[in-house]
C-alpha cells in the first residue's frame, strides 16, 4: 500500500488565487481582454448572492481563454508559471511536499482551478499527480465550458479515486496526509488520518491548523 500527501493549491501552496492571477497575467499580455471584466465581476456578485451556481460563475470568469489555440496556451501557461505563479509559493508548503516525498509519500495536488495551467506544477520534481477542473476544447482551441464537474468538494474525492483505480494504486489512507485552507475540502480531509488546515483563522476542534509562510 502507498501513502499519499494530498495538497490543495490556491491559498494552500500559493498565497493568492491562481485563476485571478492568470487573468491579470493575460491582461498584461493582451490588454483587450479587459472587455471580460464587467461580466466577470457580475458573475462573481451573482454567485456571492446565491443567484448563480459556482460552475456557471467559473465558466463566465474563464471567458477570457475562449478561442486560444492549444499551442499558444502551452507557451502562455509556461510563462505564467515561471514569471508569476512559482513566485507565489509558500516556502512551508514546498518544504512539506519535499518532506513527505522523502518519507515515501506519493504527492497529489488536487484543485478546483483549471487543469490546463495546473499541469505546470509538474515542474516541482516531487509532484506525482495534478488533478484540476477540466475545460472543453473545440478544434484544438480552449473554451470556457467546464468538462464534467467543477473539481471541488466531493468531486475531488471522486476524481482522486478514479485516478487511483487507473494507476492501480492501493492507498493506506489512515497514514496519508491532506492539506487545505478551506473546509470545502472536508471530504478529502476526512478521507485521511492526517488532515491539516492551512492558515485557517477560526481554528478547528478536530483538525490541526498550520500557519504557513
Amino acid at each position: 500500500m502507498v501513502r499519499l500527501g494530498i495538497f490543495d493549491i490556491d491559498y494552500t501552496i500559493t498565497r493568492k488565487e491562481s485563476m485571478a492571477e492568470f487573468y491579470k497575467f493575460m491582461l498584461r499580455k493582451k490588454p483587450k481582454l479587459i472587455k471580460h471584466l464587467p461580466g466577470t465581476f457580475a458573475a462573481g456578485l451573482l454567485y456571492l448572492t446565491n443567484k448563480l451556481e459556482l460552475k456557471k460563475a467559473k465558466e463566465t470568469f474563464a471567458s477570457f481563454v475562449e478561442g486560444i489555440h492549444e499551442d499558444e496556451m502551452k507557451e502562455l501557461v509556461k510563462e505564467f508559471y515561471q514569471k508569476r505563479l512559482s513566485k507565489l509559493f509558500y516556502k512551508d508548503a514546498i518544504d512539506m511536499i519535499r518532506k513527505l516525498k522523502n518519507e515515501g509519500c506519493i504527492i497529489y495536488l488536487i484543485s478546483a482551478s483549471p487543469e490546463f495551467y495546473l499541469r505546470e506544477f509538474y515542474n516541482i520534481p516531487e509532484v506525482d499527480m495534478v488533478i484540476g477542473t477540466r475545460y472543453k476544447m473545440k478544434e484544438k482551441c480552449h473554451t470556457c465550458s467546464i468538462d464534467g464537474e467543477n473539481c471541488k468538494g466531493e468531486e475531488k474525492v471522486k476524481r482522486l479515486i478514479e485516478v487511483l483505480k487507473k494507476e492501480n494504486l492501493e492507498v493506506d489512507f489512515e497514514n496519508s496526509y491532506m492539506f487545505s485552507d478551506s473546509l470545502s475540502d472536508l471530504p478529502l480531509l476526512n478521507l485521511v488520518g492526517n488532515p491539516y488546515l492551512i492558515n485557517y483563522k477560526k481554528g478547528h476542534d478536530t483538525i490541526k491548523v498550520l500557519n504557513w509562510k
